[in-house]
């Protein structure tokens, strides 16, 4: 397994592509004027409190208020790992306080942000704070030491957790989670990042005591830096960056934070664009349709709604050399690691739903799990796959902070408002014509003008030409058709002239 990181930077844009054998995986995309707030500290005041959802509203500088739960904000007494890269994740609080005990309305509180605002909603917020380093993630005010769930050797997650123990200061109220990056790391290493970690805390606590609301009191590095610090890991063969100086940039934060990788990044000086060069511009565009071609000649068809993902499996032109049951599992094996590769790519989640092609084999339906859930293990973000249902279908969730990259480059299509349809100039013609009747009955007019588009005006004049004339002798009036070019296909006006 051969693994790049390629870093893409414009004026107003950075791109970062994570190409593993020569396909991209993953693309993170970060621009000026919108860069994500996941991870970010502000003080925020409380707007309203709602003890119907256990929840409130929080003001923190944002275009809409942020969300923050109640769960979210009792500190829970222990942590496990296993979110996200392998990091730790709090254990639910038992039980949760009434919201209206936790928090009041106009009341100054520090929060983080764990969920950018997605399409409608806003923020997702929480007070169990954390800063995440190259090794480690500190935990303020909850002492505990919890070790990455990737890190399976019990000795080296013993002799990392005795490590931390040690080394943090003394009379210090600080947990501390050990990421994967961790893992062989000398105990210099970890010495470095618990004193990096305890002095941003406290430039943190320091700014937070004469913050205004709605600033911003800890920012998240930029994506470049962000990439080198949770992407970079001892298997990736080289970090290209078309920048001389986001490269010179990278090189000296990784002399400080990780000397044994500075000298995998290197500055790209090729004339051919750097995504070009590695086919992620093609990559990116295909990533943007419906449907995914396999190799075996059947194919996806990907639908992000909402409320979920669903992705449906097809044999398309496959036909197999044996029988039909066989086809069909060698086309679901191919499209579980299809999928693997498209969640994190796309970077979807919430809830997904994917059928795949009806199984009778219980072996099969078993493989196809085994298959996807291997193909899931090298995605950054945490995932749980279910069972096949009795329908047929797999459930799964993966968690996603960020917009997809399809609400990253893309909107709803104006002559559709996003429902992927349009009405046929056959409907639209007849609401024209339900329309003439309408306002006749309603206002006075010798003759009447419809405006429309070309494609709707042509069938009106061509095909519904007698309908024209048996409306016009119905309602005693003339009318003109007109096409405009700058009219959508179901956008019309009558005018009474």
């Amino acid at each position: 397994m051969t693994e790049e990181i390629l870093v893409n930077v414009t004026p107003r844009e950075t791109r970062v592509a994570v190409v593993e054998n020569g396909m991209l995986q993953e693309l993170h995309i970060e621009r000026g004027w919108r860069r994500g707030v996941v991870g970010n500290i502000y003080k925020g005041r409380v707007q309203r409190v709602m003890p119907g959802m256990q929840a409130a509203f929080v003001e923190i500088g944002l275009d809409r208020a942020a969300f923050l739960h109640a769960a979210d904000i009792v500190k829970p007494a222990q942590v496990v790992a296993g979110e996200g890269e392998g990091d730790a994740a709090p254990l639910p609080p038992t039980p949760t306080r009434p919201i209206a005990e936790l928090l009041r309305e106009g009341q100054d509180i520090i929060v983080q942000v764990v969920k950018d605002p997605i399409g409608s909603k806003g923020a997702r917020l929480t007070t169990q704070l954390s800063i995440p380093s190259r090794y480690l993630v500190l935990l303020p005010r909850n002492r505990v030491v919890g070790v990455s769930a990737r890190i399976e050797d019990e000795a080296e997650r013993a002799r990392l957790k005795s490590h931390v123990s040690t080394q943090s200061p003394a009379g210090a109220q600080h947990g501390y989670i050990v990421r994967t990056n961790a893992e062989g790391q000398p105990e210099e290493a970890l010495g470095e990042d618990i004193a990096y970690l305890n002095r941003a805390w406290q430039l943190i606590e320091e700014k937070s005591a004469s913050a205004k609301v709605g600033q911003c009191v800890y920012e998240d590095l930029s994506l470049p830096l962000r990439a080198v610090r949770d992407l970079m890991r001892k298997d990736v063969e080289k970090v290209k960056v078309d920048s001389r100086e986001t490269c010179e940039r990278l090189k000296t934060f990784a002399a400080q934070y990780m000397p044994g990788l500075a000298e995998k990044i290197e500055h790209y000086t090729g004339a051919r664009p750097i995504f070009d060069l590695y086919g992620v511009e093609d990559e990116i565009q295909r990533a943007l349709d419906k449907e995914v071609p396999l190799k075996s000649g059947g194919y996806l068809v990907i639908d992000q709604t909402e409320a979920m993902t669903t992705i449906d499996v097809n044999t398309g032109s496959f036909l197999g050399q044996r029988n039909l049951e066989e086809t069909v599992y060698r086309t679901n094996l191919e499209a579980a690691q299809s999928v693997a590769r498209q969640l994190r790519l796309r970077n979807l989640g919430g809830i997904i739903i994917i059928d795949f092609i009806d199984m009778t084999d219980a072996e099969h339906k078993r493989q196809v799990l085994r298959q996807l859930e291997k193909s899931l293990t090298r995605d950054h973000a945490k995932t749980t796959v279910y069972e096949f249902s009795p329908l047929g279908l797999v459930e799964m969730t993966r968690k996603r902070t960020t917009e997809s990259l399809e609400r990253q480059l893309s909107e709803a299509c104006h002559e559709c408002g996003g429902r992927g349809t349009l009405k046929t100039p056959e409907t639209v013609t007849y609401e024209i014509f339900r329309e003439i009747v309408r306002q006749v009955r309603q206002f006075d007019a010798a003759r009447l003008l419809v405006i429309a588009s070309p494609k709707v005006v042509a069938r009106i004049t061509d095909e519904e030409s007698a309908s024209v004339a048996e409306l016009e002798e119905f309602l005693g009036k003339s009318i003109r058709f007109q096409a405009e070019e700058q009219y959508a296909q179901e956008q019309f006006d009558v005018v009474l002239l």
